[in-house]
């Protein structure tokens, strides 16, 4: 007798969060005991962050459940207020969905509304990346800390991180290092080739490339703008030299507008060599870093952590802007500078120019896995059972 199908709900709450979670879905989809119930809030659902929506169902994912959140202001009152405002439509529809597992990602304001809304009704609940640190001034992990302490099962993407939510008293059989699912796309190879990069931003290999993203710092929020502006500025002259740069925009953390006003004018100046886009989406971002990285000569600037996690495998050269990934696990592709911007040309010039370094970037290896997260995730989640041991945690110290 085969075992019941068990519904998994899946919350995503932005761009980048949902790329990281695009081969879970998968995995979840094509594995005969599970389905997935997709929950979709944040900034999928805001225009002015590229309503991002579109790119899910443009992947094929059925979307169960629109969750708007009640944030239309740039401040960390409007992000509480979303919080509280999340918690009670998620509830909602968790109660309507009855899932056997909810599964949430990281350290979002988003997904914190789905953690406490998912544990306080019960309903057994999966967390994929806690463990991990930044360090950089943002809430982050402060957030992922809170979310690993309500949640039932942890999936972390390093060994540093299982054994840290290890040692924040978490039972040591909820606690799976599966690795970075981002690291399963890479390896699988489903990512825009040059080709279709050209067709469809215009980028070329005959041009070093610069593919740059800025998010606020949430405890730094206000000074977002000026951080920005030194970046912006070196944009401005990378452009000039001939470097084909892709800005995007910021996440909708609070400070994310402020950043979005400054990338709006420098649209406005109309410069050669430099195009300006809400979001790439996952399949041609990891296609960019591949440009930058192993096929062409192009290197990712900001603040992202993107940019720490997911270009070791591309062999990508990286120029980390800030403190927002101070304590990020990472590769021997990073290059650090503070939001100043002849730091942050001389790093650029490196990355791109310096063929010991490059060389050292394409030879460098991954510290988050080597492909499977999504499948193994899967097959936990199918498997591992549903009881009172699995709801009633007990802390080990």
């Amino acid at each position: 007798m085969n075992p019941p199908i068990r519904k998994i709900a899946v919350f995503t709450g932005n761009r980048a969060e949902y790329g990281l979670q695009y081969p879970i879905l998968k995995a979840i989809a094509a594995h005969p005991n599970l389905e997935y119930f997709l929950l979709v809030s944040g900034a999928h659902l805001q225009e002015d962050f590229g309503y991002t929506l579109r790119e899910i169902q443009e992947d094929g994912f059925k979307v169960h459940a629109e969750v708007k959140l009640d944030m239309e202001e740039d401040t960390l009152f409007s992000t509480a207020q979303a919080i509280g405002s999340g918690v009670l439509s998620l509830s909602r529809i968790l109660d309507k969905i009855k899932p056997d597992f909810l599964v949430v990602y990281a350290d979002r304001f988003e997904g914190f509304s789905a953690v406490i809304s998912g544990t306080q009704m019960n309903i057994p609940t999966a967390h994929i990346e806690g463990g991990d640190l930044t360090e950089g001034g943002a809430l982050d992990d402060s957030v992922r800390h809170a979310m690993t302490k309500l949640a039932h099962l942890h999936f972390t993407t390093n060994e540093k991180a299982a054994d840290r939510v290890r040692r924040l008293g978490e039972e040591p059989w909820r606690v799976f290092n599966v690795g970075f699912p981002a690291v399963d796309l890479i390896v699988s190879g489903d990512f825009a080739n040059p080709k279709e990069l050209k067709e469809k931003y215009g980028m070329s290999r005959d041009m070093p490339l610069v593919i740059f993203t800025q998010h606020s710092v949430t405890t730094e929020f206000e000074d977002a703008a000026n951080q920005v502006k030194p970046s912006l500025e070196a944009m401005r002259i990378l452009a000039k030299e001939e470097c084909q740069v892709i800005v995007t925009y910021p996440n909708n953390d609070a400070g994310g507008r402020r950043i979005i006003k400054e990338i709006e004018k420098l649209r406005k100046e109309k410069l050669n060599n430099i195009k300006i886009h809400e979001s790439l989406g996952r399949f041609y971002f990891h296609g960019t870093l591949n440009l930058c990285g192993r096929v062409g000569r192009g290197v990712c600037v900001g603040n992202s952590s993107g940019g720490i996690k997911e270009t070791p495998s591309m062999g990508c050269p990286v120029v980390n802007i800030g403190s927002r990934q101070k304590g990020r696990l990472r590769g021997d592709n990073i290059i650090d500078v503070d939001y100043n911007k002849d730091e942050i040309l001389a790093a650029i010039r490196k990355a791109l120019y310096d063929e010991e370094f490059r060389k050292k970037c394409h030879n460098g290896k991954s510290p988050y896995g080597a492909g499977n997260a999504g499948k193994q995730i899967a097959n936990i989640l199918a498997t591992i059972d549903i009881n009172l041991a699995l709801l009633q945690k007990k802390m080990t110290y």
